[in-house]
């Protein structure tokens, strides 16, 4: 459970908060009490979560490019965090065959300005790095892959995130410890939820051929994936930011935040039952060539089960039902968006106290 009162008046450095995952964020630690800073790019498409919850109103807004230190380390040492959550990044695999030189700048020299800021700062005492599952060199064979196994990448995006987590390393070893800063690196699943625009990502592309009653175009409906609910790995964050906080040199490490094994499926079940909860629409296959992308990926989360007491919560069904159900009450009432999170952060955690899924 995460501990309403640590968070209170703490004060909470957040990167990325602009996005969708960021915004989810910045949303949950402003019902907790925090005193929040985001620093984060426009968000990146015309609609888009940041703007429907007006988080703005929530929290402290700057927005800037992490790849500029100097204005970087100036927002940070301004403000005197507490903690730094650092969520900004180019997210997308396609995106990083079109802009690999960004993306590595972005995610890994964006990163290690985040570090160096961070041990520069003379109030920071733990920074939670979000990297993704990608990071690991996927041998696409039946496998959970855990916090040990090595780091690769066949793609830009999966490799900058490789790095980064290199980068992590190496600042924990060289400065984190001599400061007793807790460093933390975490790697979840696919996440998804309500909330969600992004540009060629498989929810956002299903509800938008939804609502324009066409065929949503699947590149690759078997290719297998740990879904998860956005609430599910920041939850695991939140928890993993306590105890780095508290104990950090005992927590300072890599960690794995997935969805139960049963709810890794391939693209075509979670279609196939998206359209039950929605029907009258369809999918059908993209026979047009596209780049290489990871066919089977899954992770090991007993390390966080067992050492932080975070376990995934919500089934892969009740995560779907969950995301049509927010996406057609923000169609029918659009200002009730920043309410519709609100709730879900609530149930979530009313659910987690009885362990409904």
């Amino acid at each position: 459970m995460i501990d309403s009162g640590f968070w209170k008046d703490k004060k909470v450095f957040l990167t990325g908060h602009t996005g969708f995952k960021g915004s989810w964020m910045a949303i949950w630690l402003s019902q907790l009490g925090a005193e929040v800073k985001g620093y984060a790019l426009k968000p990146p498409t015309i609609v888009n979560l940041f703007n429907e919850a007006k988080v703005g109103n929530l929290i402290e807004s700057e927005i800037n490019d992490i790849r500029d230190f100097d204005k970087l380390i100036k927002s940070i040492n301004d403000f005197s965090p507490d903690l730094v959550i650092h969520m900004a990044a180019q997210p997308l695999v396609r995106a990083s065959y079109n802009k690999p030189l960004e993306t590595y700048e972005t995610n890994v020299m964006g990163t290690a300005n985040i570090l160096e800021a961070s041990i520069q700062s003379s109030t920071v005492k733990a920074v939670v790095n979000i990297t993704t599952d990608k990071c690991y060199e996927n041998q696409e064979i039946d496998i959970a892959y855990k916090e040990t196994n090595a780091m690769g990448g066949f793609d830009p995006y999966s490799s900058s995130k490789g790095c980064a987590e290199l980068v992590t390393s190496a600042y924990k070893e060289s400065f984190f410890k001599n400061k007793n800063i807790g460093i933390a690196s975490v790697r979840a699943g696919n996440v998804i939820g309500g909330g969600d625009w992004a540009e060629d990502r498989l929810i956002p592309d299903v509800l938008k051929a939804f609502e324009l009653n066409k065929p949503v175009i699947i590149r690759n409906p078997k290719a297998t994936r740990p879904w998860q609910h956005v609430l599910e790995p920041l939850s695991g964050y939140l928890i993993l930011a306590e105890r780095l906080y508290k104990n950090p040199m005992e927590y300072s490490e890599g960690w794995n935040f997935g969805p139960k094994y049963e709810d890794v499926k391939p693209v075509d079940d979670l279609l196939d039952y998206m359209i039950k909860i929605w029907p009258g629409n369809s999918w059908e296959l993209d026979n047009t060539d596209n780049p290489h992308e990871a066919n089977l990926l899954k992770l090991d989360t007993s390390k966080a089960k067992s050492r932080l007491q975070w376990s995934p919560l919500w089934s892969l069904e009740t995560t779907l039902n969950k995301i049509i159900h927010w996406h057609m009450s923000w169609v029918k009432q659009p200002s009730k968006a920043k309410e519709l999170c609100i709730n879900e952060i609530n149930q979530y955690i009313e659910d987690s106290r009885y362990g409904k899924n």
